[in-house]
């Protein structure tokens, strides 16, 4: 798709892959083509979880801070919006989507990790929000997704301090999901999604838009939200399917709509 990401996919699966050697450094053309393929993978049918993937030595140490140093306010004020969305294109996929972690997710490497369902991380792994060491904080989601993931007195702690944190620290306090052998990461995270692959895809949509858009609001309001999406699916062919299944005892057909 890209010159240095593309979007595989085999058995469902669409794998967003890195590969600008040798660390994945999140430049401008880095962050477009991430957008561009998480908007693939959203429309492509076939694809019914997503996996992102650096390599089996990195999954990517940060942003470009060579083709950042020289650059103004004002450059970086009308940089920023993109910078951010480009990551949130990957949060917006409507589908599972889990990222798989070797070497080091720093950075941009780790908000773009944060923008994803699931991290399942290699027992060598390294995470964290250097950006302060910088004179920075992170732009691209940090500060926001990081603190709704493990709190805000942990997200202070990491990103105020810019320490990386390992495996196990990132499994205990909810930055990982699962810890894996390096070898092993990959299929790993195939494993995880492998589930939703023949799920309703319309519920499992729903589920993420709700869990995801209650987050920004207050309790009513996620309430309200949820029983729109809740209804809505009564209209899906796979809600019909479910429910037959369910009083026939039999094991339902998804198709996905």
């Amino acid at each position: 798709m890209g010159e240095f990401v593309r979007l595989e996919t085999k058995d469902g699966i669409g794998t967003i892959r890195l590969e600008r050697p040798p660390m994945n450094a999140l430049n401008t053309q880095v962050q477009e083509e991430l957008r561009a393929a998480a908007t693939a993978a959203t429309a492509d049918p076939e694809v019914r979880a997503v996996i992102v993937y650096g390599g089996e030595k990195v999954f990517a140490a940060g942003a470009d801070i060579k083709e950042m140093a020289d650059m103004s306010y004002v450059d970086m004020a009308e940089r920023a919006a993109d910078l951010s969305s480009a990551l949130g294109a990957i949060a917006r996929i409507p589908k599972p989507v889990v990222a798989a972690i070797t070497g080091y997710a720093l950075g941009g490497g780790c908000e773009l990790a944060l923008a994803c369902d699931w991290r399942v991380v290699a027992e060598d792994a390294k995470l964290g929000q250097p950006e302060i060491k910088l004179g920075i904080i992170p732009g691209a989601g940090g500060t926001q997704r990081l603190a709704r993931l493990v709190g805000p007195a942990r997200a202070k702690d990491l990103i105020m301090s810019g320490r990386m944190v390992d495996a196990q620290e990132a499994l205990r306090i909810g930055l990982a999901d699962r810890v894996a052998p390096a070898a092993e990461v990959y299929d790993t995270a195939v494993a995880l999604v492998r589930p939703y692959l023949n799920g309703p895809v319309q519920a499992l949509r729903a589920a993420k838009l709700a869990v995801d858009g209650g987050l920004d609001m207050d309790l009513n309001s996620g309430l309200a939200w949820e029983s729109q999406l809740f209804a809505a699916l009564f209209a899906t062919d796979d809600r019909r399917e479910g429910m037959a299944a369910f009083v026939a005892k039999r094991k339902p057909d998804f198709t996905g709509r």
